[in-house]
C-alpha cells in the first residue's frame, strides 16, 4: 500500500506495525502537509468481529480526549478498494522512539530516569482513569510507550499510544469482556477478563522493572505469582518497595490508583491505607540503613554517640579526627574494661578483708560494685542487627569485647512488637512481679532477637521498617506488668 492515498488525503508512506487483522502506516496529510498515524482494520481471514469491537471503542474514546501525552483522533471513514475493505483511523503522529527500540539501540536507564518514566506515566493513567466512565488501556508495554526530547537529567517527554485495547467501565458493566493485553505485563485479573483500574498499574510495574533489568518479566523468576526482581538490580530500598506493591498479583494489596501511586513514588514514607507512617523520631541517635540487599540497625553505645557528636564539627580535618576518635573509643574502651575490672575485684577483697576484721560486711561492696560495673557497662553497650540475602547477625558490644548470634535469613518467621500492660494492684502477695519492658523481637526459628531499652517512638519507627523490608506483619504482644501500690 506504499504510494496509496486513502481517502483522497492520505498518502502512505511507511508500515510502522502489522497484527492480526490490523496495519498500522506513517502517512501525509496533502491538506496539512503533516505526518499522521493511519489505521487500518481489514476484512480478510485473520478478521474477528472483536477486532471490530476493539478498533470502534478505540476511535469513540479517542475522541473524547484531550493530553498532550496521547494520540489525537483525527478523521475516520470506510475503506473500499479493490484488493482491500475495512476502516480506517487516523491519529496525530508523534515523533518519538519506543522504549522497546531504546533498549534494542543499547540504552540503559538509571533508577532516577525510571523514576521519571513513571511519574510521567502515573498523570496520563490519573488523566485516564477519572475520566467517566474511567478508561483502562490494558496493553500498557514498552512498544507503547514513546520517549523524546532527552536533555541533561531530564530523561525527555514520555507518550503513551496505541489505544487499539482501551476498555471503559461501561463496557464491563455492560458485560461484555475482551480478554486482550500481552504476556508478561498482563495481571491475573485481566487474564479472566476482569480489567480495573489497578491493572494498568501492574502494567506500569512490569515495564519500569523491564527497563531496569533489561530482561522480559515472564523471564523473571517468580514466587506466588509475583515477579522477583530484586535479586537482578542494585535499587534503593524505598523504590524496590514501591515495585513490589504496583506488581502485587493480588488487587487488595496493589496500589488502588495512580494517583496514590504517584504519592507514594514522590513520598516514600506514604502508605496506601493511611498517608502517614513512623518516622524516625527527633533527635534519636538510632543508626539505620537498607538497600534491597541488606538492611542494618545500630543502637549506639553512650560513648559512641557522644564522640559522633564530637566529630560533628566543622573542622577541615574532620575525617581524620572521625578516626581519631574510633580509634580513642577502642583504646578507651579497653582501659576502662581493665580498670574496671581491678576495681571490682579491689572491692570485693577489700570488703572481704574488712569483714574478716569484723568491721562491717562485705556484701554492700559487692553490691556496690555491681552497680558500678552495671552502669559503666550502659555507657559502652551498643548493638548492630544486620540482616541480609542469606543470614541475620545479632552484634552486642561493649568493653571493646562483642558476641555474634546468627541464623538464617530464611528462619526468620515473625516481628513481634512486645507492649508491657500495666496492672496496679494493692499488694503483690497473689502476683509474680514480672519487669517487661517495650521491646520488638525477631524470631529466627527458636532464636530471639530483642532491641529494647528505645523509647516507645522508636520501636514503632524500628518495628515498622522491619516489617516493610522483611514482608512480615507486625505481632502486637501484650504483657502483662503488675505494679503495687504498696
Amino acid at each position: 500500500m506504499i504510494g496509496q492515498v486513502l481517502g483522497e488525503r492520505y498518502q502512505i508512506q511507511q508500515q510502522l506495525s502489522k497484527k492480526p487483522g490490523r496495519e498500522t502506516f506513517l502517512a501525509c496529510d496533502l491538506v496539512t502537509q503533516e505526518l499522521v498515524v493511519v489505521k487500518i482494520l481489514k476484512f480478510g481471514g485473520d478478521f474477528e468481529w472483536d477486532h471490530l469491537k476493539l478498533f470502534e471503542r478505540e476511535a469513540q474514546i479517542l475522541q473524547t480526549l484531550s493530553l498532550p501525552a496521547i494520540p489525537k483522533y483525527l478523521n475516520g471513514f470506510d475503506l473500499d478498494l479493490p484488493n482491500c475493505k475495512g476502516f480506517v483511523l487516523v491519529q496525530t503522529y508523534i515523533k518519538a522512539i519506543s522504549l522497546e527500540a531504546h533498549l534494542k539501540a543499547g540504552r540503559t536507564f538509571s533508577e532516577a530516569e525510571v523514576k521519571q518514566i513513571a511519574e510521567n506515566l502515573l498523570e496520563i493513567l490519573i488523566y485516564l482513569h477519572e475520566q467517566k466512565p474511567p478508561i483502562i488501556h490494558r496493553d500498557i508495554k514498552p512498544s507503547n510507550i514513546l520517549l523524546n526530547n532527552r536533555s541533561g537529567n531530564y530523561v525527555g517527554n514520555v507518550y503513551l499510544v496505541d489505544f487499539g485495547s482501551v476498555q471503559n467501565l461501561a463496557a464491563v458493566e455492560g458485560g461484555t469482556f475482551t480478554i486482550v493485553g500481552t504476556y508478561g505485563y498482563m495481571p491475573v485479573e485481566q487474564f479472566g477478563g476482569r480489567a480495573v483500574p489497578a491493572s494498568d498499574l501492574y502494567s506500569l510495574g512490569a515495564t519500569l522493572i523491564y527497563l531496569i533489568t533489561r530482561v522480559h518479566p515472564s523471564d523473571l523468576p517468580q514466587k506466588d505469582f509475583r515477579i522477583q526482581f530484586e535479586q537482578v538490580t542494585e535499587l534503593s530500598f524505598e523504590f524496590s518497595r514501591w515495585l513490589r506493591k504496583i506488581v502485587e498479583p493480588s488487587l487488595d494489596k496493589r496500589f488502588t490508583s495512580a494517583q496514590r501511586a504517584l504519592q507514594a513514588l514522590k513520598q516514600p514514607d506514604f502508605i496506601d491505607s493511611a498517608p502517614l507512617i513512623p518516622r524516625k523520631p527527633a533527635g534519636s541517635n538510632l543508626l539505620l540503613t537498607k538497600s534491597a540487599a541488606e538492611l542494618q540497625i545500630i543502637i549506639p553505645s553512650f560513648f559512641q554517640v557522644e564522640l559522633s557528636n564530637l566529630s560533628k564539627f566543622n573542622w577541615s580535618l574532620s575525617i581524620i579526627i572521625k578516626r581519631m576518635f574510633n580509634g580513642l573509643q577502642i583504646i578507651i574502651e579497653k582501659i576502662v574494661s581493665f580498670a574496671v575490672l581491678i576495681l571490682i575485684f579491689g572491692w570485693m577483697f577489700i570488703g572481704a578483708l574488712a569483714a574478716s576484721f569484723q568491721f562491717f560486711p562485705w556484701v554492700p561492696w559487692v553490691i556496690l560494685g555491681y552497680l558500678l560495673l552495671l552502669a559503666i557497662y550502659k555507657l559502652f553497650y551498643s548493638v548492630r542487627l544486620h540482616i541480609d540475602r542469606d543470614k541475620i547477625y545479632f552484634i552486642q558490644k561493649a568493653f571493646g569485647f562483642q558476641t555474634i548470634t546468627l541464623s538464617l535469613r530464611k528462619d526468620i518467621l515473625k516481628i513481634e512488637r512486645i507492649c508491657p500492660y500495666i496492672k496496679i494492684v494493692e499488694s503483690v502477695d497473689s502476683y509474680s512481679s514480672n519487669l517487661v519492658r517495650s521491646s520488638i523481637a525477631i524470631w529466627a526459628g527458636t532464636q530471639q532477637y530483642e532491641l529494647t531499652n528505645l523509647t516507645e517512638p522508636e520501636l514503632d519507627w524500628l518495628a515498622y521498617e522491619l516489617s516493610e523490608w522483611l514482608e512480615l506483619p507486625i505481632e502486637i504482644r501484650q504483657v502483662h506488668t503488675v505494679k503495687s501500690t504498696s
